[in-house]
């Protein structure tokens, strides 16, 4: 059998599909799964044991490389491609992908065009998780489906032997990871806050900063505020899997509702995930075992103000951010 799974948005998007593709693996032990991802991302996958083909999509030449991408996939003929992505584009490649069988949310302008479409629900209770699962649920053998029904899949990467040796070095004292920057700004705990936190950790404990280069700038000005040794930025100089594999050892992990909380979650770390604006009701929080939601305590109306964070507060106050109270973390053990 030949699966293709579909999820070209955002790393954290990616890292929530990844239960899907554990669960099919374990239902076809034998199936080819390739996995169709853009460009950038795809260091979350090297070595991967389960993706037989890793389809990268380089959306600067966006319609040039979806045609591309388009005829590749119809020559692969698969028996089952599976969009968990909700935009047109990839609509179009599920419906004329030419395989045996699709599958997808409703959501998708062309999922009518699917073999099968389901619905997508933001609803409190229910993780992304659970509805990206949702998707395969008919397809699973009987047996499987027991299985699966008394444990939860969790998003899974998987760091190599030699991610772990890049990150060795900073593993020998007691340390935190603390990856302070989102792509929006309602969705970032504000600098002057993660200072606070930072001022709070006892002096032996050291600090790491991680991120991408674009961080480097919001990672020098904590540095240069907070005033305190043992802390070093590693934004830019870790890759996707060296990050993870550092998190997975981690006295605590702190994070923004962001792509850090996910792959903190894909190793199994202990994860604190501030929420400022977003709340965790729409179903994308961390699934770690040892997990911390840090949200503020005073009753904002305004809050949530969307599902996704907004470039500014609309409200001019980002009280929802300001109101966080560094005794809200837990505990160091």
């Amino acid at each position: 059998m030949k699966i293709l799974l579909i999820q070209t948005a955002s790393i954290g998007d990616v890292i929530l599909a990844t239960p899907v593709l554990e669960e099919l693996h374990q239902a076809y032990p034998s199936a080819e799964i390739d996995f169709l991802i853009k460009k950038g991302i795809e260091g979350l996958f090297n070595g991967h044991p389960f993706i037989c083909q890793l389809i990268v999509w380089d959306k600067k030449n966006k319609f040039k490389n979806f045609l591309r991408i388009l005829g590749k996939v119809r020559k692969t003929k698969y028996d089952l491609v599976i969009n968990i992505q909700r935009f047109a584009l990839t609509g179009i490649l599920t419906a004329f992908s030419g395989a045996g069988r699709t599958v997808g949310f409703r959501k998708n302008p062309f999922s009518i065009l699917f073999s099968e479409r389901l619905k997508h629900h933001i609803e409190q209770g229910i993780h992304e998780v659970e509805r990206n699962l949702s998707l395969i649920q008919a397809l699973l053998p009987p047996a499987h489906k027991a299985k699966a029904s008394v444990r939860t899949p969790k998003p899974r990467l998987y760091p190599s032997a030699a991610d772990e040796a890049r990150v060795l070095t900073f593993k020998m004292h007691r340390f935190i990871c603390i990856s302070p920057a989102s792509l929006w700004f309602t969705k970032q705990f504000p600098v002057i806050k993660w200072v606070e936190l930072i001022r709070s950790m006892p002096d032996g404990i050291f600090v790491y900063l991680l991120g991408s280069s674009a961080d480097i700038p919001l990672c020098q000005e904590i540095v240069i505020q907070s005033g305190r040794e043992n802390l070093q930025i590693l934004a830019g100089d870790l890759s996707f899997l060296e990050s993870a594999a550092l998190m997975s050892d981690a006295m605590m992990n702190y994070t923004n509702d962001s792509a850090p909380m996910h792959l903190a979650s894909a190793v199994n770390a202990p994860a604190a995930a501030v929420y400022c604006s977003t709340i965790p009701e729409f179903g994308f929080g961390p699934l770690s075992e040892k997990q911390w939601i840090i949200q503020s305590r005073k009753k904002l109306p305004c809050r949530p103000c969307g599902l996704h964070g907004k470039k500014e507060c609309p409200l001019g106050h980002f009280e929802c951010a300001m109101t966080i109270n560094v005794n809200q973390f837990p505990p160091l053990s």
